[in-house]
């Protein structure tokens, strides 16, 4: 059977893992697999079922008849239709946080991306990845980053798609969602003993990925 390598990265959100991953693929010729694109499709699918985003079994019962593909360019499917879009919009954004507190979420997406990290080489990114998806992933990276310049970038990202955005509002958010990432009770928000640690706040892109490409192919 051929091994494949994977490759995980984590952190809070608007680190830079989704940025940087897309990226590291190209210059390794990998499969990026966006694992926040999943609960992000999943927390749409609910809003647009009228399904309570506060009832775990209501929620997992629609997870087990919807079928999410993460199609080349980002885009993503949810049962054959692309909602790349209404994914990234703020109403989506202010509760995803909630849905991936649920364990039975979790587990389900959890099977669903171990099957994909079997596929290919490939570079995963989310929040527990190198300490729950793919715990003996070849390679770990968690990704940090100071609040502000994290509001900073997501800011900047919703401008440029167009999204209203404010960015004071932007930086208590993400502060809410590193409180609630980090203290879930399942699979919560954690660097893995083995990964290796890069602040973000003050490199360029291209610097983190020249530092994650050198650790993989040295």
């Amino acid at each position: 059977m051929e091994k494949f390598v994977q490759i995980a990265i984590d952190g809070p959100a608007a680190a830079g893992k989704s940025t940087i991953a897309k990226i590291v693929a190209q210059h390794l010729g990998y499969v990026y697999i966006d694992t926040g694109a999943m609960y992000r499709a999943i927390t749409w699918a609910a809003l647009n079922n009228d399904v309570n985003i506060n009832d775990e079994n209501a929620v997992m019962m629609l997870l087990t008849k919807t079928d999410i593909v993460l199609a080349p360019g980002d885009k993503v499917l949810v049962n054959g239709v692309d909602v790349s879009a209404q994914v990234r919009e703020p109403n989506v954004t202010s509760l995803v946080s909630q849905v991936a507190t649920y364990a039975t979420i979790r587990e389900e997406l959890k099977e669903r991306q171990v099957s994909l990290a079997n596929s290919a080489n490939v570079i995963l990114d989310g929040r527990d990845i190198g300490t729950n998806v793919l715990p003996n992933a070849d390679f770990k990276f968690f990704m940090i980053a100071n609040a502000r310049i994290r509001a900073l970038r997501r800011h900047k990202e919703n401008l440029e798609r167009g999204i209203k955005s404010d960015l004071d509002s932007l930086e208590e958010e993400i502060k809410k969602r590193d409180e609630i990432d980090i203290n879930r009770t399942h699979a919560p928000l954690k660097q893995a003993k083995d990964a290796i640690l890069i602040d973000t706040s003050t490199l360029s892109i291209d610097e983190v990925v020249d530092k994650m490409v050198g650790f993989v192919l040295k």
